[in-house]
């Protein structure tokens, strides 16, 4: 089941950039685990070192530190590569609201530095993380490819642009892009900390710390919450998917739907803590509500997700009670 049954060449080699990340390091850990090559590509500016340090004596992983903008690191890293998994790129919304022209230069240049690199590397397939947030505020659920609305931060307009390179790239050139849209992917090494951290993570280590969290909103918005080793099956799985998918974006999900609020009272009842939250405002830029038709990367991709919210919090909160301190 899920990505365990996949098979490539017996030499392949994969490159992961951000694969320092929390994604990135996930789908390093798990193709080795299959026994094939990985090249860790990370600059480490929100990647962490003790995501990946277990790997560093693994056979077949090397790990390289660079930046996505720099071309001739893209092209080094690159060479002699089958597969590229892009996960380099820099999240949150709110932030990016904050630094559009950054989010201008990592996530757009950054990723057609990769398109390139692989490009003149002859690379067989390149896999690249979009968003959830590519739907903008188009009010139709669950969310359908094809059905997108105005873009409502420069988060969601970078992975708008990567797409449309993505596309053309497969048209003009012949590289098999496969664009990946996430909804709100958690699991085990998501980062808790700071004032960007994704809400799962933050609200677990909070309540373990008897610390009160803050909703944005009034915690009725409702998200297709993911599990990473659904993610890891589905960038495997486009490495191995047929021409008539290149060049495409898939929704990237379980299907399901979860509003905030049920799920701090369920993270209170797991933990066996009673803890109100605070209120606070909106965030800007958000999506009131997302879940996700997956119909599109079942069909084209063979995705077909083990892990429902239920099954991956469990495993979640039981990673996150061991490895928090």
């Amino acid at each position: 089941m899920g990505y365990f049954d996949v098979k490539f060449p017996r030499d392949s080699k994969f490159l992961v950039t951000g694969g320092a990340g929390f994604i990135g390091s996930n789908l390093c850990e798990a193709i080795l685990n299959l026994g094939y090559k990985v090249i860790c590509l990370d600059d480490l500016s929100t990647g962490r070192q003790e995501n990946i340090a277990f790997l560093a004596k693994r056979d077949g992983y090397v790990f390289l530190r660079g930046d996505i903008k720099d071309f001739n690191t893209c092209m080094r890293a690159c060479a002699g590569v089958d597969y590229v998994l892009h996960q380099a790129a820099w999240g949150s919304v709110p932030r990016s609201v904050k630094m559009p022209l950054f989010y201008e230069e990592n996530n757009i240049k950054g990723t057609l530095n990769m398109m390139e690199a692989a490009r003149r590397n002859g690379v067989k397939k390149f896999v690249y993380a979009s968003s959830s947030s590519v739907y903008g505020d188009h009010p139709t659920l669950p969310k359908v490819e094809g059905q997108e609305g105005k873009l409502l931060s420069p988060y969601a307009l970078t992975k708008r642009v990567c797409e449309e390179y993505g596309n053309l790239y497969f048209r003009l050139y012949g590289l098999k892009t496969y664009g990946l849209r996430y909804f709100n992917v958690f699991g085990r090494r998501q980062d808790p900390d700071g004032a960007y951290a994704a809400v799962i993570p933050k609200f677990i280590k909070m309540l373990l710390h008897g610390e009160r969290p803050t909703i944005n909103g009034d915690g009725r918005q409702s998200r297709d919450f993911t599990y990473i080793d659904n993610v890891i099956e589905a960038n495997l799985k486009c490495c191995l998917a047929g021409d008539e998918a290149a060049g495409e974006a898939f929704n990237i999900a379980y299907g399901g739907r979860e509003y905030l609020i049920d799920i701090y009272n369920d993270l209170c009842r797991a933990l066996e803590v009673s803890i109100e939250p605070v209120f606070g405002p909106d965030r800007v830029g958000d999506i009131k509500h997302s879940n996700a038709d997956i119909s599109k990367a079942r069909k084209y991709l063979g995705y077909a997700p083990d892990y429902d919210f239920r099954n991956g919090i469990k495993l979640a909160i039981d990673w996150y009670k061991e490895n928090l301190r």
